[in-house]
């Protein structure tokens, strides 16, 4: 494991916080890691140009 030092914002870490302390998260650190690979996966060079593709297609086209 890495660990980084970040700045967020207040309002969002008190809802890290919050969610850690209603018990769905361990503490706000895996909900910063979770939230870093759901990014990270959503945003691989693949899956990005698959969404650039369809939006020209889509703007091309105009298919709903």
């Amino acid at each position: 494991m890495k660990t980084i030092q970040t700045e967020v914002p207040e309002k969002l870490f008190k809802k890290a916080v919050a969610l850690a302390g209603e018990g769905w998260f361990r503490d706000e650190k895996e909900i910063f890691s979770e939230a870093i690979r759901r990014f990270l996966d959503s945003h691989q060079p693949e899956v990005i140009e698959k969404f650039i593709r369809d939006d020209v297609e889509w703007g091309l086209r105009g298919n709903d």
